[in-house]
């Protein structure tokens, strides 16, 4: 038998905030945008899905865990997408330099 006794203890204290979201239980795709979705439409659903986290009782430590992880994708904390990657990498929206990742080497 495996001795477990050295193992750290449950972490469940890092995720109980989930349990008390507001998005709990919400469909997944209000918070994270479809294949190809741009525009107005992407616009509202990221509009609904910030509606959803302004009443949130956890949105901060929603937040937190986002930009702990680096979340990139998705609504969080009651941030989109374009306002995390902000957060995320500073520097890189002072360049100006957005696209980046995107664009062939030179």
């Amino acid at each position: 038998m495996t001795d477990v006794s050295r193992l750290p203890g449950s972490a469940q204290h890092h995720w109980d905030w989930q349990l008390r979201a507001a998005c709990r239980g919400a469909d997944s795709s209000l918070f994270f945008h479809p294949p190809n979705e741009r525009g107005e439409a992407r616009d509202a659903r990221e509009s609904k899905a910030k509606r959803v986290c302004g009443g949130c009782p956890v949105r901060t430590a929603c937040l937190r865990h986002a930009l702990e992880t680096r979340e990139r994708f998705g609504v969080w904390g009651g941030l989109g997408e374009r306002e995390l990657r902000t957060l995320l990498d500073p520097a890189r929206e002072e360049r100006g330099d957005r696209d980046a990742v995107c664009r062939p080497a030179a």
